[in-house]
């Protein structure tokens, strides 16, 4: 997937913005959740090789789908199957993607499913994370007992569905698939909003280190990644919980002064005040050049899936 990517990466920026490969192609994007990067940048890379897209905001409050209508998540996407090559999924409630991948069948792709996943944005969290330190055979000479891949999430780790992903792939990637190769993964969370024991058992299952470090400064004392996430106040079923924890985490100069000086920061984005705007101008600050990489690892995704050559 990395190789792959990093061919639409070239492909856009020394091949005249892409080719038309996916031609005659249609792509049925179906966003019951508000989106700007992960609905874009599927339009972008479907647009890129040629595609086309069909694009329905069913959010039952604002949309314009017959969901507001009380039509069913089901009859939705088979619906959009009967005119679409491939489907694009987000939906507020986890597990949304496996009532529906049963009743179709055309290509289904997650592109999150409430609290639960988000392999699309973990795949281009890992395509990032290795750009960013040189590639993975570079990250497994580097990574050893003594000096491990250290990756620090921090945040909303409870209803964050991108941290989720990413520690998931992260422990059974080829970042790590090496018996030389080490990684750490350390939490950093509120109590109220610390990562799932489910998510943690899936990790430990690969043997891979992981440790709870509560304060930030502590966190980062040895990080190679810092991967940032807001408090998404839309998971909470009461205000007051969330203005306990809103704020409690913030990545500003003064921190990034106790930082490693290689340190990458990540962030799904969006942001509300977890990252001050003042570390944008640091060469560590990589959370813009990963957003763009959705845009290529998304590309890489629909050629994979759609491309006769590889069927």
């Amino acid at each position: 997937m990395c190789q792959r990517s990093s061919e639409m990466k070239a492909l856009v920026k020394e091949g005249g913005g892409g080719d038309n490969r996916l031609q005659h192609k249609l792509l049925a994007s179906v966003f019951y959740e508000a989106s700007t990067r992960t609905s874009c940048s599927f339009q972008a890379a479907m647009h890129r090789l040629g595609g086309r897209v069909v694009h329905v905001d069913a959010s039952p409050s604002t949309g314009n789908s017959s969901s507001k209508k009380g039509e069913s998540l089901e009859d939705t996407i088979q619906c959009m199957e009967c005119y679409s090559d491939v489907l694009v999924l987000r939906h507020p409630v986890q597990g949304s993607l496996a009532r529906v991948i049963s009743r179709v069948n055309k290509p289904v792709l997650n592109a999150g499913d409430g609290i639960g996943e988000h392999p699309t944005q973990a795949l281009l969290d890992l395509y990032t994370i290795a750009d960013e330190l040189g590639g993975l055979s570079q990250i497994k000479q580097q990574s050893t007992s003594e000096n491990p891949l250290t990756v620090v999430l921090v945040g909303d780790l409870k209803h964050g569905r991108t941290v989720h992903s990413l520690a998931k792939l992260l422990a059974r990637s080829g970042v790590v698939n090496d018996p030389s190769t080490q990684l750490t993964l350390v939490y950093c969370s509120p109590p109220l909003l610390q990562m799932p024991q489910d998510v943690q058992d899936y990790v430990a299952q690969f043997g891979i280190t992981q440790t709870e470090i509560p304060s930030l400064a502590d966190a980062v004392a040895k990080a190679n990644i810092l991967y940032v996430t807001r408090v998404q106040k839309e998971r909470f079923d009461l205000e007051e919980d969330y203005n306990q924890v809103k704020g409690m985490y913030i990545v500003n100069q003064e921190l990034m002064r106790m930082a490693p000086s290689n340190m990458i920061v990540m962030h799904p984005l969006p942001r509300v005040d977890e990252i001050a705007v003042e570390v944008d101008d640091d060469s560590r600050a990589a959370y813009f050049r990963q957003m763009e990489n959705g845009m290529y690892v998304r590309m890489a995704i629909l050629d994979l899936v759609l491309s006769s050559k590889d069927k």
